[in-house]
């Protein structure tokens, strides 16, 4: 039986004894993780150049890192999207690429719903009023208006996937319209979720609340942009749990301070963590979440659970459970 190398890049667990515990199992594979996220691509070859698979968080697989590997089969992303692997490499140099999108999706959804309900609400500054009238012995609000009902209101859905339907579905019992923008969707899946789907402009004119739920692609980097934010209404509200290239942060910033839209959330960021001089963190009307949508203790065991079978799978000559690049099958 052949001798069968795993190595994790980078992982959000405290540790991965459990996974190797579960690999031992097997006497012809040899099981190692690291961090090494913050590595450059000659130091990061030096530890996963000889391996049979790997297991990818949040380092970048480029074509350079990609080329050279010199007998890896399979790359698993940990997570939901894949943007931080060059699919089109792996698939020229023949390895399989899979990740993990069924996990956590009711997670993000409900994330990216209580984010979206606390800025409209202005829960945060509602804290700020409270101990300032508490202090004052009188209360001020003064700063928290205006505040809108969500009963009637338009709430826009960019992304109707695993992830974004679920939010829609989620959102179906709080008398708002929900109006979705998704081109990939097919005419069957709009009539199983019952809905028509507009373009971007329309939502970007209609909708006061908007969460976005798309994966993130050279084609939509930076989907919302100065253009799109100035052809929002001026008290919408914009969250977003899903990539932080989806959004321009600057010119979101910009939109913040000089009133294009009311406000906004975010759980994603281009950098991650992002720098400490990140605009947006000075901005009282922008509430910020670090990168948590995915996380509940539910969650964290079924990824475990689902990436320890895709080990098991490969060990045993199985495809992935989720395979990208299907032509590699």
């Amino acid at each position: 039986m052949d001798q069968l190398k795993i190595v994790v890049t980078d992982y959000i667990e405290q540790d991965l004894e459990w996974e190797a515990e579960q690999l031992a199992k097997y006497e012809n594979v040899t099981f190692e993780y690291h961090q090494l996220k913050f590595q450059s691509d000659e130091e990061l070859l030096e530890t996963i150049r000889d391996a049979d698979m790997i297991l990818v968080n949040m380092v970048k697989m480029s074509e350079a890192v990609i080329n050279g590997l010199e007998k890896c089969k399979l790359i698993l992303r940990h997570g939901v999207d894949y943007d931080n692997v060059d699919v089109d490499a792996a698939t020229a140099k023949g390895i399989r690429v899979a990740y993990e999108p069924d996990y956590c999706s009711d997670e993000v959804a409900e994330h990216a719903i209580s984010l979206l309900f606390a800025g409209w609400r202005k829960l945060d500054a509602g804290r700020k009023v409270l101990e300032s009238s508490s202090k004052n012995g009188i209360w001020n609000f003064n700063d928290v208006y205006p505040i809108y009902s969500i009963k009637g209101k338009t709430i826009g859905i960019i992304g109707c996937g695993r992830i974004g339907s679920l939010t829609l579905r989620k959102l179906s019992g709080f008398d708002a319209n929900l109006m979705v923008c998704d081109p990939y969707l097919s005419d069957e899946r709009k009539t199983e979720l019952g809905i028509e789907t507009v373009d971007l402009d329309t939502l970007l004119k209609e909708a006061d609340m908007f969460t976005i739920h798309a994966s993130l692609s050279q084609e939509n980097y930076h989907l919302i942009g100065e253009p799109q934010l100035r052809a929002m209404k001026s008290h919408a509200y914009l969250v977003n749990t899903a990539r932080g290239g989806l959004v321009d942060a600057e010119a979101l910033a910009t939109a913040l301070k000089e009133g294009w839209i009311a406000g906004a959330a975010l759980d994603v960021y281009e950098k991650e963590p992002p720098d400490p001089d990140l605009e947006l963190f000075n901005l009282d009307n922008a509430l910020l979440a670090p990168h948590l949508a995915w996380y509940s203790e539910e969650a964290n065991t079924s990824m475990r659970e689902k990436v320890l079978e895709d080990f098991i799978r490969f060990v045993e000559g199985r495809d992935p459970r989720f395979l990208i690049n299907k032509e590699l099958a």
